[in-house]
């Protein structure tokens, strides 16, 4: 969907705010545009996602994480937002191949841009957040599935190796790829999360956050309980939101989530094994 049309819907729905993901759209990454589109739907851009398509024309291209980031930083400063999302660095290059439906990860020959990046955040990261006053959120990353097997594409992918960043953003569906418990996690990174993907998991990720396995609800609980004071984005796969279903049906199902979610970082209401919300 259009840019707009996701600001018209979270509107509808009743959310805060809206995470911007930057891609080759020119509507994702023009101040003004997403300041005019947030001004008439009332909803704040809440934090900007720096970008991992392939394709940014007018960017950094890619390859050059640490110019995205940048250029991400200056959006987030035009716009109001308070965070930057952005991905660990990778083990290794791949490129994603889709056969008989199904998308696999096959690796490629390296380019030197996961070197690069390494180096930036180890050496000139701290430099660069003491430039803004926007958040640098790096975010905790899934398993993937790489020639049919689990291996860990990112470095640093642990809740206690992420210590060494300052700030942090928490994805629960990401945690659950591992079986890592959202909760246990957010208590080891020690304060550091700034900023939180918030989706289920069951067999894919980024489910509603009242379909799945995960317990979300005793997250957001304590979560509130210990006075966490950031953005939650829920973020949500396209076919967990029925898309293509007229824009009133996918209001409802976004609605309810939200309103599920709200109850349970205000302790009125539970999840049980089965996935399913009790009041």
């Amino acid at each position: 969907y259009g840019t707009e049309r996701c600001f018209d819907l979270a509107a509808r729905a009743g959310f805060d705010g809206v995470e911007v993901m930057v891609d080759g759209r020119w509507d994702t990454r023009q101040a003004a545009y997403l300041r005019a589109i947030a001004a008439r739907t009332g909803q704040a851009v809440v934090a900007v996602h720096s970008p991992f398509s392939l394709a940014t024309p007018g960017w950094p291209p890619f390859g050059d994480e640490a110019g995205r980031i940048c250029a991400s930083v200056a959006l987030a400063e035009e716009v109001g937002a308070s965070v930057v999302v952005h991905h660990l660095p990778e083990r290794v290059n791949y490129f994603p191949v889709a056969l008989g439906g199904r998308q696999f990860l096959v690796p490629r020959p390296g380019d030197g841009r996961n070197t690069r990046y390494r180096r930036w955040l180890d050496e000139d990261y701290a430099a660069a957040q003491e430039q803004t006053a926007v958040l640098l959120c790096i975010e905790n990353m899934p398993a993937r599935r790489i020639l049919g097997r689990r291996t860990d594409a990112s470095v640093w992918n642990t809740p206690e190796a992420m210590t060494r960043f300052p700030n942090v953003t928490l994805d629960t569906t990401h945690l659950a790829t591992w079986g890592v418990d959202a909760s246990e996690a957010y208590a080891r990174f020690g304060g550091r999360v700034r900023h939180v993907h918030l989706s289920n998991y069951l067999h894919r990720e980024h489910r509603r956050p009242e379909t799945g396995w995960v317990r979300l609800d005793l997250l957001l609980a304590r979560m509130a309980a210990e006075g966490y004071d950031g953005a939650i984005s829920l973020e949500l796969h396209p076919d967990a939101l029925d898309a293509g279903r007229d824009d009133a049906h996918i209001v409802g199902l976004l609605r309810h989530s939200l309103a599920v979610c709200r109850e349970w970082a205000a302790g009125t209401a539970t999840m049980d094994r089965a996935g399913s919300v009790s009041r």
